[in-house]
Parts: C-alpha cells; structure tokens; sequence
C-alpha cells in the first residue's frame, strides 16, 4: 500500500484490489441497516427472493473469504515494506511500527466516527504482533499461521457446538419451564424491536450522534477484537508472510501449480458452503440450522479458500488492461476502503440521502457495482498522476513524520503513458 510504482509487486495489487472490492459487497449490509441483520439475515431487510439470492451469493463466494484474503495480503505487504525500509538504511522496527500507529489511528476514527464494522485497527494492532514473526522462513510461519489460526477456530467448534447442544436439550420434551422461557427469549431477542430500530436510526443521524452512541455502548469495541478474533487475524497474516516469501502470492510459481491449487481449493469452497447455503435456506434460516453453519462448521474454510482464490486471481487476471485496473484498486486499497465506507455515510447518514434502515438486503447490495465502478474507474487515472492515493499518502507522511511528494515527476508519468 505504501511503495511507489516502480516497486509494486502486479500480483499482491491486483489480488488485493479484488478483495477490498469483495469486502464491500458484504460491509454494504453492515451499513446499511441494524447491525443485529448482517449477523441473522432475517432479522431486518430479508422479506423477498432477491434478499434470499444475495445472501446466498455473498455467503457462497464472498463472505469471510474477502476479507481473509485482504488480511493474508496485509501480511505479506508488511514483509515487503519492512525489507524495503531496510534496504534504504532504516531498522526494521522503525518502519512497521510507526505505521500501525498511525493505522491504528485511521481505524478508530472510522470506527467512532463513520462505522462500527472497521478492521484497521484490528490490523493495526495485531499488526503490531505478527511483527515478532516476520524474520521466521515460510515454513515456520506456515507452522505458526496453522497454531494461530487453530487457537481460533478449535475452541469455537467445539464451544459453539456444544451451546447448541445445550440450547437444543433447553428446547426439546425433558425442558424446564424455565428453560423453555430462556428459549424463547433468545429467539425473541433475535429480531429487533421498534425501539432498537429507533435508536439505530437515530445513532445514524449525524457523525456527532454516531460518535455518542458508540461511546455509550462499544467504547472498548476496536480493543476488543483483538480477544474476539485477533488469532485470525495473526494466523491470515502469518500465512501472507509465508505466501510472499515462497514465492506463492508474488506468482513465481508454475500456472499448473495455481491451477490445481485453484480448482481444489475453490472447488472444495464452492461444495461446502454451497452444502452450507443449501440447508440453510432449506431450513429457512432456523437458528439451529443457520448459526452452526454460518459461524461454526465453515470458518475453517476461510483461509483455504482465500488461498484458493488467490490462486484462481493470479491465473485469470496476470497482465494487461484489465489487470491493471485491479491493481491499481489494490495500490490505492486504503483508500478505496474508506472510501467505500464514506460513500456509505452519505447513502445512509440522515445528513446524507438518509436511506438506513430503508432498504432490503438485496436492495442494499444494488450499491455494490456503482462502488465498484469508482473503484476501478478512478483509481488507475490517479495513479498514473500521483504516487499514491490520497490515504495511502496521508499513511506514509504521517508514518515517517515529513511530507512526501505526491505528484509524480513529468518522465515518470511519460513512461507508463508510453509503457
């Protein structure tokens, strides 16, 4: 995100421009209605077949997957600019950390400001972390990627299945009058009221209101993720380390390689959570149904199919016009991360167009391809002009405490035009 053209690496830019595009098809739903929705779809927002249609697409294709891969290119970026900090004569750690400060700054003032869903800060200071394991060869760091990642999703499978194993006994002939009482208000409790509806959309009347809000009841929140899911997080940048220094996710190995990986890995993707969809829809999102295999049996899968992903990108978008529109996405991610997420403010905010809570989550989601088309339309114009997008130069200025250039030199821009 931070080096200039010259040094980019195409294929860490086009894989993560394609993730921060994939990101914002599911954070849409997030900011669009009650958050309580993008956890339990028929909470809000999910009367017709079409939410039903983009539900299963996002959950099939994109969900969680995205944003694995956005965390694993995170990763890897991180090896890359801290040897490139050293190479121009600086300390390793003088390089990575002043950036996460200042990631970590950006991020908190999204989340208090525009949206509780960012993931800069998580970033940020789990970044601040993975930084120990950086040195480690690929094989270390695929070894501490696999440990970080089954702290995370070990003790989820089997607590989560056995709270539903617990919640199942409280619903079944032998239950308690109690239990049953205590079922029935969590079921309750899963479609929102008129008045939780109400505070949200008074939360979204304003930035000032947004900020109060949050105060009030998620201060700790962006801390917080680090105990919720920050040994994912570790784990996905882990296994970008170890794909950037094997070779993996800078495309040094063979297209029969990528090949294979890419058809497994994202054949396996589209078979579980297209079994997963199926009897979730099958069972009309029953909560015994819809939450084992929404948030237990299938995160596994997210890093495998991120990598797989990764894999298929590399092979279908390798040069050429279209793979530069991606990667120029991908050099200005920051950018379009927060700018997706500021285009959303004005859609829903009440002193924008006013529209949370106004739409379904298929309706929501038509959004989508116009910010993807920004993504792609503005990006590679201003690249070929500046050095970075406006984000990514406000990071390294800050990161490094002085005032880089922004243009690009008059030769420079004559080269790509020419190129």
């Amino acid at each position: 995100m931070a080096t200039t053209s010259a040094d980019r690496i195409l294929s860490l830019d086009i894989i993560r421009g394609i993730a921060v595009m994939g990101i914002f098809s599911v954070n849409v739903v997030g900011m669009a209605m009650l958050e309580q929705a993008y956890f339990y779809p028929p909470a809000y927002g999910f009367d017709h077949v079409y939410d039903k249609v983009m539900w299963a697409v996002n959950f099939i294709v994109v969900d969680g997957r995205f944003r694995s891969l956005f965390s694993i290119l995170f990763g890897a970026s991180m090896v890359l600019v801290i040897e490139r900090g050293i190479a121009a004569g600086k300390k390793s750690w003088q390089v990575h950390y002043p950036r996460m400060v200042v990631l970590l700054l950006f991020g908190l003032a999204h989340f208090y400001l525009l949206w509780w869903g960012d993931i800069l800060a998580n970033y940020a200071l789990v970044g601040m972390i993975a930084f120990i394991f950086w040195r480690l060869a690929p094989k270390w760091l695929l070894l501490a990627s696999l440990v970080s990642l089954g702290i995370m999703y070990v003790p989820a499978v089997v607590e989560g299945t056995q709270q539903i194993a617990e919640f199942a006994a409280k619903m079944g002939p032998n239950a308690t009058p109690e239990e049953r009482k205590f079922m029935d208000e969590q079921f309750a409790g899963l479609t929102p009221s008129a008045e939780a509806l109400a505070e949200e959309k008074a939360a979204h009347a304003s930035i000032r209101a947004h900020l109060d809000s949050t105060i009030e009841s998620q201060a700790m929140r962006p801390f917080n993720s680090v105990l919720g899911f920050g040994w994912e997080t570790l784990g996905l940048m882990l296994l970008g380390m170890a794909g950037y220094k094997s070779g993996y996710l800078t495309g040094s190995w063979s297209r029969k390689t990528y090949a294979r990986i890419a058809a497994v890995l994202v054949g396996l993707n589209l078979l579980v959570y297209g079994t997963a969809a199926y009897l979730i829809l099958r069972a009309d999102f029953d909560p015994f149904t819809y939450f084992p295999w929404n948030q237990i049996y299938v995160e596994v899968m997210h890093p495998i199919s991120a990598l797989g992903y990764a894999a298929l990108i590399m092979l279908l978008f390798d040069r050429g016009a279209v793979a530069d529109r991606f990667a120029a996405v991908g050099r200005a991610a920051f950018t379009n991360y927060l700018g997706a997420t500021a285009i959303g403010s004005i859609l829903f905010y009440g002193f924008g167009f006013g529209l949370f809570g106004e739409l379904s989550r298929g309706e929501a989601w038509l959004i989508v391809p116009v910010v993807w088309a920004v993504m792609l339309l503005w990006s590679k114009p201003w690249l070929d002009r500046f050095r970075y997008g406006p984000f990514e130069w406000a990071w390294r200025s800050l990161s490094r405490w002085r005032w880089e250039p922004m243009r690009r030199r008059p030769e420079a821009t004559a080269v790509l035009e020419t190129a």
